[in-house]
């Protein structure tokens, strides 16, 4: 069965606003060059200007959610916990500095609405990628104690790692505050 349209067709005309006086019109004026026509200030702000775009390869900027950001960080950490205990035979120092590494990037990649996760999922992540690394003989209770272990010596990295990514949101979060006052 055939419907009928409930809705009048559109003719391109908003409610209230006479035949002629349409934003996407414009006027001429006197010397022949056109003036935008009444209510094409807002549309004229609304258009993006667009840069040119370099050339030669460009960095990702992936935007990740909050569960993003800490899946991201999760999954890397644990990982490369892996690697390092497959090629380095468990080398603290070396988680440590990936740690960093992979602090700095879920800083930068979280979303700006979800600033304030990426503090909180950098040192669960470190937990779960220092479960590969920490030495542990015998078991659940050796790995669990190698585990605590790793997390006391290795607490310089924990806290540096949570603090670099805690600066960076702090410096993104002024700016997406700041820019947001100066559009209102």
């Amino acid at each position: 069965m055939e419907q009928r349209r409930t809705r009048p067709p559109n003719d391109g005309r908003r409610r209230g606003t006479p035949q002629g006086s349409l934003p996407s019109q414009a006027r001429r004026r006197p010397g022949g060059e056109r003036r935008p026509g009444p209510g094409s200030e807002r549309a004229l702000r609304q258009v993006r200007v667009t840069r040119p775009v370099p050339p030669g390869p460009r960095l990702p900027n992936p935007r990740l959610t909050g569960l993003g950001s800490g899946l991201f960080c999760a999954v890397v950490m644990f990982l490369l916990g892996c690697l390092d205990q497959l090629l380095f035979g468990g080398s603290q120092p070396l988680y440590g500095v990936l740690f960093l590494l992979v602090c700095v990037l879920t800083a930068l990649w979280v979303r700006e609405g979800d600033l304030l996760s990426a503090p909180v999922v950098v040192p669960i992540a470190f937990v779960g990628g220092l479960l590969p690394v920490a030495d542990g003989s015998g078991g659940l209770l050796g790995r669990l104690m190698g585990l605590v272990t790793g997390l006391a010596t290795q607490a310089g990295w924990l806290y540096g790692g949570t603090l670099a990514a805690g600066v960076i949101v702090l410096v993104r979060r002024v700016r997406w505050v700041r820019r947001r006052r100066r559009r209102l």
